[in-house]
């Protein structure tokens, strides 16, 4: 045993250890940074809100330019995104005030005064603010022009912003400020007349003018502007520093490009009449056909709006319908292909529509197994309109140009070319009308999107969605 006295010391030599060891931690954890503690607990919190050109439910669940890139910035960390969507734009800017998200990926425009409360990473788009109003009604040309009128806009965005530095030089202008409605439903009352004018981005109001035919923009209030995602106003940068990183890459292998191609490149693509027309064949033909194309689709594995996007491009959903050229049925088959897929009956609507989704899924297997969706897809329409052998001598052009044979929006560039003479007489098969395949991907990925929109079997844009974790890792 040793003496008390030796006892008294050793006890005191373990405690004086143990409170070195806890200072030690606790210094260690001092000096830990923001993005390694995210990488620590294995997810990051992003932040983003409920809109076509931020997140949304879309045939095969999450999907938005925002939301696409955030869970990649996610995946370039080696975490989790735990995305929280808001359903008010007002609490975006707070949460991150309150760092009760470590990012904020939700179309949000840099301002001066947004500088001095968050930090924001580098710009990836840039866009101007529009007025907007509903076709047949005068269209605003100025400031002035909106005298007497209210001016509808989102609360907390820089719409609302805008409008307050506009008022300290036209002390004319009124406004009202919406806190629980997305920007969609602002411009849904636009159109429907209850609202005179409101305030859109513009790549909003491109987005949405498919879903609302009758909307219309008067003109510009502001400077082009810069998007960017939001960090909390912190001395660690580390999040911040990792997301300029992250974005410069993204800019450098065409990823951000990528994402660009495949939400915006198809629009504008509907004028006024064609989505009219468009919405009110939905109402006087599609219903009857929904169930025909569900059991088609079934069948081939594919999504039953994105066939009937086709047969209408194809047809207007007409069973009857016969071209100039006596390609006849929902899905316009031509003799030899019918007789290929053992179609008796062209116009009869259900054997057309299983014809035509055998033949594009027969299609999409010929393209080469490296070119990834949705590539495939849309090469495999251009196909469906204007032959294999046209969309292949395409693709040798795109790479004779110094393209990438792969990507449909270097492919869609060659495909016009093929009707002139200089570089058609280079090709296996010939002159084709190359300009038709690029218009016909482009509508059908506008009518697919509006019947996603319009029957989304997962949920709807509305529904008030407070918290999604999609798997991604």
């Amino acid at each position: 045993m040793f003496p008390r006295t030796y006892q008294n010391i050793f006890v005191l030599g373990l405690f004086i250890w143990g409170l070195g060891h806890v200072l030690s931690l606790e210094s260690k954890e001092l000096h830990t940074t923001d993005l390694e503690r995210i990488q620590r607990s294995g997810e990051i919190n992003i932040i983003t809100r409920n809109t076509p050109t931020t997140y949304y439910i879309g045939a095969e669940g999450p999907t938005g330019f925002e939301y696409e890139l955030a869970t990649a910035f996610a995946r370039h960390l080696g975490v989790y995104p735990n995305v929280i969507v808001s359903n008010e734009f007002s609490n975006i800017l707070p949460s991150i005030g309150r760092r009760s998200a470590n990012v904020a990926a939700a179309g949000i425009t840099v301002t001066e005064s947004r500088k001095k409360l968050i930090n924001f990473s580098d710009s990836y788009q840039n866009i101007t603010q529009l007025v907007v109003y509903k076709a047949g009604n005068k269209k605003p040309r100025s400031i002035e022009d909106l005298r007497d009128a209210t001016i509808h806009v989102i609360s907390g965005s820089s719409h609302e912003e805008q409008i307050n530095l506009l008022h300290k030089q036209h002390d004319f202008l009124t406004w009202q400020s919406h806190d629980k409605i997305d920007i969609s439903t602002l411009l849904q009352k636009v159109e429907d007349g209850e609202f005179e004018y409101a305030i859109s981005d513009s790549n909003d109001y491109e987005f949405n003018r498919r879903f609302h035919p009758k909307l219309r923009k008067g003109f510009k209030i502001s400077q082009q502007q810069s998007l960017a995602w939001a960090f909390p106003k912190t001395r660690d940068n580390s999040i911040l520093l990792a997301a300029n990183e992250f974005l410069a890459q993204s800019k450098e292998n065409g990823f951000i490009e990528r994402l660009h191609e495949k939400h915006y490149s198809h629009i504008p693509g509907l004028n006024y009449a064609g989505a009219h027309t468009f919405r009110k064949h939905i109402n006087s033909r599609l219903e009857d056909l929904i169930p025909i194309f569900k059991q088609a689709a079934d069948e081939q594995n594919i999504d039953w709006r994105f066939l009937a996007a086709v047969s209408y491009q194809e047809s207007l959903w007409d069973p009857k319908a016969v071209s100039p050229t006596g390609v006849r049925g929902l899905m316009m088959l031509t003799k030899r292909t019918a007789r290929q897929l053992g179609i008796e009956n062209r116009t009869d609507p259900v054997d057309s529509t299983k014809g035509g989704a055998s033949y594009l899924v027969k299609l999409k297997k010929k393209i080469p197994k490296r070119i990834t969706e949705p590539d495939r897809t849309w090469m495999a329409l251009a196909a469906y309109n204007v032959g294999f052998g046209h969309l292949e001598d395409a693709r040798v052009l795109t790479q004779t140009r110094g393209g990438n044979p792969d990507r449909w929006s270097d492919v869609r560039e060659s495909l016009p070319l093929l009707t002139q003479k200089e570089w058609y007489k280079k090709t296996k098969y010939g002159y084709a009308r190359g300009h038709e395949p690029v218009l016909y991907v482009r509508n059908i990925r506008n009518y697919y999107d509006l019947l996603v929109w319009k029957y989304n079997d997962n949920l709807s844009l509305q529904d008030s969605i407070t918290r999604i974790m999609p798997k991604v890792m």
